[in-house]
């Protein structure tokens, strides 16, 4: 078939984990001969499960395209994780898609990635279908599950094919569409007599003509004067509720036994919009909202929606175009850099196979390699045009954690793979704390952060670990010391050093150093006074408990001497250092910990229970507000100390349903009973210096 002449439909297969995504993918593709064999998750051979940590872990940890051609048109199905962790595959596939299609276990029925997705699905106003999978397992329930759907999304839900089970264990699929009755024998239908189902099918029925009925004016009429709706009009009003988002295509299917999926493939054909039946792409030119029309025949935009950084293969850029058709030799700007981009190769890609192509046409996906600068998100056009993409949204991560290498001397190392890495994971972050002189990664969860270590093993060959990161503790004073001498006194043959100075400490509200000077009859000539408070400056770097930075500490140089030979700026600036040393620890020295917000987003039914452990982590509750979908905001104030494993915590709680926020607000004295662990914890780890400059 001419590949310029197939209609694309770009699906996602998004679901909860474990139920039966990729398994669908995989059927179809060789349904469709675009695999050559029936590949299974548990044995680490399917199409889109191909990085080595996938096969090792049996799921999907990251998006993946599978283009095959049905009819006339090429579908590309993208298939995306269901695990939280790698939900980052979620968020990219479903700007790229026109439609989402969930799968949901019939054993398992509704789940809490079931539910994200689908929310997801409305945000980005995508038409959402659901394929309930794994029908002919021991204890699965189609009709319990039914049930369920119609529970949690409400009357939208609509069937279009249904299981009957014979009492033999044998399942006749039946098509509602066309009220036909199939059984599979090695994957292919054989049309058999419709099953005595009883009241059961014809409610189904019923529901789905009711749903049908409401799409259109003229259907209703007809279905309310008692006559039969033909297949045509059935098919005109599912496809016109499911792109009005009123109705949800239900059906079901064995994607291990291939049965049910050409019932399944013929309502994703009749039902998923070509991109050309679509309105267009919304974008931004400036800041002002734009719609940007299908048209084959228009100037290049493409749209760069997921990318892979390999030392092997080299950078892939997989893109949507939007607009007009992407060549290698296409003149494009990258929008978001003002900067032109260099194409590379232009290919097709399915799992780990790579085909090159003559070029990407409008509404269809590919990819792109060496695109030096393009990131996810960004939009590659014609020059003449600045479009850019509405905000590109990601997870956020939440989990923080110290990595450090297992060889000495590889800090370089873990820093330029992880930013190799974060150029395809738009939810890893790495920062330097020049504080605790520690690298720190941030990631959606321990999972995610392990398969972040496995890829710098088995792609940059650094070896790394992970551990709590240390917090950066404060240190202040709570009581006024007066006239502290510090005297830097020393004789060496010539010329000496000598400086002299008597300082009072006391609190402040602020956290800078605050120095005055109240000195009589020129103690202490004018001109030294910035040594004395460069001494100071450089240090209430460390404290004098556990050698953290002093905040809120005032410094009033009172009195002190001077020699018209030996004194010199850097003899006043030991003298105020010395100062410093003596009189801290007569000050009531104290420890001061960081405090942050916390927005903790729950089903209400775990309100209490966050409530209940913020308590337990030294916070404070400070109220509880209404939220989206019926969840709850919890908002509190915790010590950072006590956060480090929040994430898995309500990861647990939830069952992944609630997510957070948190960020640094203030710092707080710590406890007194506290204090000694932070002060022999730092003693381990902090190397107390002087700037003695």
């Amino acid at each position: 078939m001419d590949y310029k002449q197939l209609k694309i439909k770009n699906v996602l297969v998004a679901g909860h984990a474990g139920s039966g995504k990729t398994s669908l993918v995989e059927a179809l593709l060789y349904m469709n001969k675009a695999s050559d064999r029936l590949g299974r998750t548990d044995d680490g051979n399917t199409v889109t499960d191909f990085e080595a940590e996938e096969i090792k872990r049996k799921c999907s940890l990251s998006s993946a395209v599978a283009p095959f051609e049905y009819r006339e048109a090429k579908f590309n199905m993208i298939d995306v994780p269901g695990l939280f962790d790698f939900e980052l595959g979620l968020y990219e596939g479903v700007k790229a898609a026109e439609a989402v299609l969930l799968t949901v276990s019939a054993k398992d029925g509704v789940e809490v990635g079931t539910q994200k997705a689908y929310k997801l699905a409305e945000k980005n106003k995508k038409g959402t279908m659901i394929y309930v999978s794994k029908v002919d397992v021991e204890n699965a329930d189609f009709y319990k599950v039914f049930e369920e759907l119609k529970a949690t999304f409400g009357p939208k839900i609509c069937p279009t094919s249904v299981p009957f089970v014979k009492p033999d264990g044998s399942i006749i699929y039946i098509d509602l569409i066309e009220f036909k009755a199939y059984t599979y024998k090695n994957g292919k239908a054989e049309e058999v007599m419709m099953p005595a189902t009883g009241h059961r099918l014809d409610g189904l029925v019923t529901s789905m003509m009711e749903a049908v009925a409401e799409t259109d004016e003229e259907l209703f009429e007809k279905y309310f004067s008692g006559e039969q709706f033909t297949k045509a009009e059935i098919i005109r009003g599912i496809k016109a509720g499911f792109k009005a988002g009123t109705i949800t295509p239900v059906m079901c299917g064995s994607s291990t036994a291939m049965e049910g999926l050409d019932l399944t493939l013929e309502t994703l054909y009749a039902l998923v919009p070509s991109p050309e039946d679509t309105e267009g792409t919304d974008l931004l030119i400036g800041d002002t909202e734009v719609t940007l029309p299908f048209n084959e025949n228009s100037q290049v935009a493409a749209l760069v929606f997921k990318t892979v950084a390999d030392p092997f293969v080299g950078k892939m850029s997989f893109v949507k175009v939007l607009s007009g058709n992407l060549k290698s030799d296409s003149n494009v700007v990258n929008t978001t850099t003002g900067e032109p981009e260099r194409m590379g190769k232009v290919l097709f890609v399915r799992g780990k196979k790579q085909m090159d192509a003559e070029y990407i046409k409008a509404g269809d996906i590919g990819a792109v390699t060496k695109l030096a600068n393009a990131k996810t998100g960004d939009i590659l056009c014609d020059p003449q045009n600045e479009y850019r993409f509405p905000v590109f949204e990601f997870p956020n991560p939440t989990l923080e954690m110290c990595i450090k290498p297992k060889k000495k001397g590889e800090e370089a190392k873990i820093s330029s793979s992880l930013q190799r890495i974060m150029e395809e994971d738009c939810t890893v972050s790495y920062r330097q704390d020049v504080e605790t002189a520690q690298q720190l990664i941030k990631g959606l969860g321990e999972q995610h952060l392990d398969v972040v270590l496995a890829k710098m093993k088995g792609k940059f060959g650094v070896e790394a670990e992970l551990s709590q990161p240390r917090v950066a503790y404060r240190e202040t004073i709570r009581k006024k010391v007066e006239l502290v001498e510090g005297k830097h006194k020393k004789q060496s043959g010539g010329h000496g050093q000598y400086g002299h100075v008597k300082i009072t400490f006391e609190p402040h509200d602020g956290e800078e150093l605050i120095f005055a000077e109240e000195v009589f009859g020129g103690s202490v000539p004018k001109n030294y006074f910035p040594a004395v408070e460069k001494g100071l400056q450089g240090a209430i770097k460390y404290g004098v408990l556990a050698g953290y930075p002093v905040v809120g500490l005032k410094a009033t140089l009172m009195d002190g001497s001077y020699h018209a030979v030996d004194s010199s700026e850097m003899a006043f600036k030991l003298a105020a250092t010395l100062a410093y040393k003596a009189g801290l620890p007569k000050a009531s020295p104290v420890l001061l910990e960081p405090y942050g917000t916390l927005t903790a987003y729950v089903p209400g039914a775990n309100a209490g229970d966050v409530m209940g452990e913020v308590n337990k982590r030294r916070g404070r509750v400070l109220g509880l507000d209404p939220a989206e979908d019926g969840m709850q905001a919890v908002l509190a104030e915790c010590p950072m100390s006590e956060m480090a494993n929040f994430t898995t915590y309500i990861r647990s709680l939830t069952a992944g349903a609630g997510w957070f926020t948190f960020e640094f607000v203030r710092y707080e004295q710590l406890p007194a009973h506290l204090e000694e662990k932070v002060i022999a914890e730092a003693k381990e780890f902090i190397n107390v210096k002087y700037d003695e400059e």
